[in-house]
């Protein structure tokens, strides 16, 4: 069968290091890898809206010297007429050599991996996981601190529905004593199977806050996430909790000359714009980062040794 990912935990600490190793080399000689994938076809089958993940991902083959196709909502797919997940990768295996596939249905992502043909990456599946923007977060930090081990990071915002969230604790507990600071209004908190199961299970160092101006000083990491509207069943619930968190210029202040602000974007209300000009700001840097990562996992997964054949 072939390698697929579903989760940041399918790969191993050392994997991630040497896919971080392929995407700096990929930033700094491009031209070694723009042929790496001639003749080879990525899916990207969306069955809900993407911007940054789809023409990310697009953008990685592209560069890579393959080609893509795919859709770009279940609308546009035979699901509209009732095809299911199974048959479409079935179909899709036929002509693609990789695929990426984002589905609002927790688990869909799975279901696709054990009919496949190819290798399927997860792309997002529901508040489940979305280990591409992880690996992303993992390739920021990595480029821009030098290291995981020892950081405080704080979380903000939605941390029950937030996907990039639990993925990203997920992978980070695995480095030695990173420190959490979960700052959410009460309707927001992480679940209980992260903070039960996972970081008290395991000793992990954690607090959760209301307020972030109280912790900001501490912070070597700042993770801003937006309320998702999508995933609230009562618009008056969304409403209210939207603007619950607003960083900007003032509250900066407040912060470490060495914090960087991370997002997993889209933004709506929660960073103001005049933190963009900021240094501190990374996260559209965070984009880039992203492509490249997502080009070393695309050679990995069909082992493709660019680096070597050059």
């Amino acid at each position: 069968m072939p390698r697929c990912i579903m989760s940041p935990l399918d790969l191993t600490v050392s994997e991630l290091d040497d896919l971080m190793r392929i995407a700096m080399d990929i930033m700094e000689k491009p031209e070694k890898y723009a042929h790496a994938c001639d003749g080879k076809i990525l899916a990207t089958l969306f069955y809900e809206p993407s911007t940054r993940t789809r023409l990310s991902f697009e953008a990685a083959m592209l560069r890579l010297g393959g080609k893509t196709m795919g859709f770009h909502s279940a609308d546009s797919s035979s699901a509209a007429k009732g095809e299911t997940v199974a048959d479409t990768i079935r179909v899709i295996s036929q002509f693609a050599d990789i695929c990426a596939m984002r589905h609002p249905k927790e688990g869909a992502a799975f279901v696709a991996a054990e009919k496949a043909g190819i290798p399927v990456i997860n792309a997002g599946d529901g508040g489940h996981q979305h280990p591409t923007q992880t690996l992303t977060d993992l390739m920021t930090i990595k480029a821009l601190k030098g290291h995981f081990d020892d950081l405080t990071v704080g979380m903000c915002g939605d941390l029950k529905f937030g996907r990039t969230v639990h993925s990203l604790i997920r992978a980070l507990v695995r480095y030695a004593n990173v420190k959490f600071i979960f700052i959410s209004p009460g309707e927001l908190t992480l679940p209980s199977y992260i903070r039960d199961d996972l970081l008290i299970q395991n000793n992990i160092a954690f607090r959760e806050v209301t307020k972030l101006e109280d912790v900001l000083p501490s912070l070597d990491l700042l993770y801003m996430t937006r309320v998702q509207r999508e995933r609230f069943f009562n618009e008056e619930d969304y409403v209210r909790l939207k603007d619950f968190y607003i960083l900007d210029k003032k509250k900066m202040e407040l912060a470490g000359k060495d914090m960087l602000v991370l997002h997993p974007l889209p933004r709506v209300n929660e960073i103001a714009t005049e933190v963009d000009s900021d240094p501190r700001a990374v996260y559209f840097e965070q984009v880039r980062y992203g492509m490249y990562i997502r080009m070393a996992l695309i050679l990995k997964l069909l082992e493709v040794e660019a680096a070597k054949k050059q």
